[in-house]
């Protein structure tokens, strides 16, 4: 057999299961937006409007819908402790989704000199890190649309979160230690002030690294501060507090509620596993538009094709 037509049958096999996936991932993202006008079926299940979700929309996982919320009185463990454990969804008002200047007027940060650079250079030079498969950190991970599962025993609250993303937050109350490594989640502490837990976290990478989805930066002299409360039964509240003096003239408040979400649990994922975006080259810098809403993505995107059915079959083509 000669070397050209070896070639040729070469990449005719690898072409059809890279099809195979293109057209599998055409089918999920048509269905992603019809499941996205809602349903009133759905509604009167008392399942909620298709916003008022877990998972980060357009990126890991997507939003799905979560079935009722619990109700009842706050759960506690036996010290007496609100228990936080519990999977929870966006309740679908922490809009926009996955901008830090959410609260703020314009959503307009308030970037130092150092700041406003910070960010041009996200903009143009760097790829967003989730893509490449990096932990999101804080604050993005409090900040994005993806739901998430907590569970606290004893003398921790671990986070557990998409792509095998964790963090174990010790809440006995014990200080930072006088010099410690700089990591995506920084190094937390939390402690209870009644019946809120207040997580401390400093020490963060200042690389590879994004504030929000936005590609918003962070310094390595980022600190922030998590209050958590537990309502009751069904909710969760966050407030965030950021403080960078380096890339930003003022703290900058955040908040936002959570909803639980019974019989979720966090599934295995590996982001690297057949990722053609980590290693193909083609991902460019930035995060792409921003809309006037605050949110990410294209205001008039084109429509998805119709996925393969029946009368639609997919068609393949081998050059």
């Amino acid at each position: 057999m000669n070397r050209h037509l070896c070639s040729q049958l070469l990449a005719a096999a690898m072409a059809v299961p890279l099809l195979t996936v293109a057209a599998a991932q055409v089918q999920g993202q048509a269905s992603a937006q019809s499941n996205a006008s809602g349903s009133p079926a759905v509604a009167a299940a008392g399942q909620g409007p298709a916003d008022a979700s877990g998972g980060r929309g357009g990126g890991r996982g997507g939003r799905g819908r979560g079935g009722p919320i619990p109700t009842g009185p706050t759960p506690r463990t036996a010290d007496g402790h609100p228990d936080l454990t519990a999977s929870w969804r966006d309740d679908g008002n922490a809009k926009p989704h996955g901008n830090l200047g959410k609260d703020l007027p314009g959503f307009k940060l308030p970037f130092t000199a150092a700041g406003e650079a910070a960010h041009k250079y996200n903009l143009e030079h760097t790829i967003d890190p989730e893509s490449l498969c990096l932990p999101g950190g804080l604050p993005r991970e409090d900040i994005g649309d993806m739901g998430f599962q907590l569970v606290q025993s004893g003398p921790d609250a671990v986070f557990l979160y998409q792509y095998g993303t964790f963090r174990d937050v010790p809440i006995d109350g014990r200080k930072h230690t006088e010099d410690p490594d700089p990591t995506f989640f920084g190094e937390e502490v939390g402690s209870w002030d009644g019946d809120t837990l207040v997580i401390d976290s400093i020490a963060f990478k200042d690389q590879k690294t994004w504030s929000d989805e936005n590609g918003d930066p962070h310094s390595d002299q980022l600190h922030t501060i998590e209050r958590w409360t537990r309502s009751d039964a069904g909710h969760l509240h966050l407030d965030l507090v950021v403080e960078d003096p380096k890339f930003y003239t003022q703290p900058i408040h955040y908040q936002r509620n959570w909803v639980a979400s019974v019989g979720q649990h966090m599934r295995e994922q590996a982001c690297s596993e057949n990722n053609f975006d980590v290693a193909g080259g083609h991902l460019g810098y930035g995060p792409g538009p921003i809309r006037a809403d605050g949110t990410r993505g294209y205001d008039n995107p084109a429509p998805l094709p119709p996925p393969p059915s029946k009368n639609n079959p997919p068609k393949t083509t081998l050059q």
